[in-house]
């Protein structure tokens, strides 16, 4: 087929493709090899988590808390306990904040390794693929020899923290700590110093400071464009009420912040270093005493049926900002509602700004280039006005969530 000049085709990618980790649909509208507008579309895996939770008590969701996200499941978990604890006002022994804190920080280091992996395997590096992934094996060793599993550790609970740290794993944390720092700079220097590398990732996806205003970035993806948000650092909760963080932004390094891929790579190689460092913080600083503050599930069960209010949490997952929102009322024992909203829900929003003006070639890295958890943002939305099948705005759709949201809260 002839392909007529000034006129534009359109191109899909999705919902299952080779450089996606999640079925995900984008329609790219192209003028030869440039794309010059995009539409995309997720919806092929909403589980409905959020409905389950409601035929479930606050202990019980913990487990689905945890397989919202398998790379970032711990991170789930706490946003989901700090929640309910806020709204029960349950305390949280500080040896428990600590134990935390550092589980987020081992999830993390293993998160942006296995992202700067693949992100190198998407444009064919397969050399530096390898070996992030040859790297990452130390950390998810650790996480094994702390929680006994590599996904979905199950030591999160309201209140406090399920396992501790012995001896043996306090030795293996500081041993992997002295393994990345002597070995992770190999990795960095192999994609950083490579001209073919840099060439496909600086001015790519391009995100200005801006538009990562506008759009509500979060995370490591707000952070390459610029942005000073962090919310270990803005709003500290666990340990790092004790801990020093500050933002890494590209503009600390290099003068300035492109806000492209490159810069987004930059980003989380530089935070495994900063999370190598607050590790060693909180085992230097480590408390005595309890891990939990109600062992017992079941007077833990009697004490959140007492619990009547809505909590809130957020906290800093891997990928950005991670909320949670939970209403509990008394003498019920399942929860009454929850919402989260993960970090993809608003880094997603920025994607067709990334997109504009980019090489197909490129459309993958792009797509990857946020970390997106497609599973994290799955939403389901359900209308049912007497009975009645009709088409709602986007205004009438706000207006009844608002209506839902007031009558649940004052239920």
């Amino acid at each position: 087929m002839a392909i007529e000049e000034g006129k534009t085709y359109t191109i899909p990618i999705g919902p299952v493709h080779v450089g996606l980790k999640e079925p995900i649909t984008a329609w790219l509208q192209v003028d030869g090899e440039r794309i010059v507008d995009v539409r995309i579309r997720p919806g092929a895996i909403h589980r409905g988590i959020e409905y389950m939770a409601r035929e479930r008590n606050p202990i019980q969701v913990i487990y689905l808390a945890e397989r919202i996200c398998g790379i970032c499941s711990f991170a789930h978990i706490i946003s989901f306990v700090r929640a309910v604890e806020d709204a029960a006002s349950i305390p949280v022994p500080p040896r428990a904040k600590y134990i935390r804190t550092i589980l987020l920080e081992l999830e993390r280091i293993h998160s942006h390794i296995l992202w700067a992996g693949v992100a190198c395997y998407t444009f064919g590096y397969d050399s530096a693929f390898n070996l992030g992934m040859l790297l990452r094996e130390k950390v998810m060793d650790v996480l094994e020899a702390m929680t006994g599993n590599r996904v979905n550790y199950g030591v999160g609970t309201i209140g406090g923290a399920r396992r501790d740290i012995t001896f043996q794993v306090a030795e293996a944390i500081k041993e992997m700590v002295e393994y990345y720092k002597r070995e992770f700079s190999y990795f960095y220097n192999a994609v950083t110093e490579d001209p073919i590398v840099k060439a496909r990732m600086r001015n790519v996806g391009v995100l200005s400071e801006q538009d990562a205003v506008k759009y509500c970035a979060v995370g490591p993806t707000a952070r390459a464009s610029g942005l000073r948000v962090d919310l270990r650092w803005s709003s500290p909760y666990e340990a790092y009420e004790d801990l020093k963080v500050e933002p890494i932004v590209p503009q600390d390094y290099f003068g300035n912040a492109q806000g492209d891929v490159f810069d987004r790579f930059f980003v989380r190689v530089m935070e495994v270093y900063q999370s190598l460092e607050i590790i060693e913080q909180c085992m230097d600083g480590l408390p005595e005493g309890p891990i939990m503050h109600e062992p017992k599930p079941a007077k833990l069960l009697n004490l959140l049926k007492t619990a009547d209010g809505v909590g809130q949490s957020s906290i800093e997952a891997p990928r950005g900002d991670d909320t949670h929102v939970v209403k509990l009322t008394q003498a019920q024992e399942n929860v009454t509602w929850w919402k989260v909203r993960a970090p993809t829900y608003a880094n997603a929003m920025s994607w067709p700004i990334m997109f504009k003006d980019q090489e197909i070639a490129d459309a993958p890295l792009i797509i990857n280039s946020i970390d997106p958890c497609i599973s994290c943002m799955e939403r389901m939305l359900v209308v049912n006005e007497k009975g009645s099948s009709t088409i709602a705005t986007k205004e009438e759709l706000i207006r009844m969530c608002r209506d839902k949201t007031r009558r649940l809260m004052h239920r």
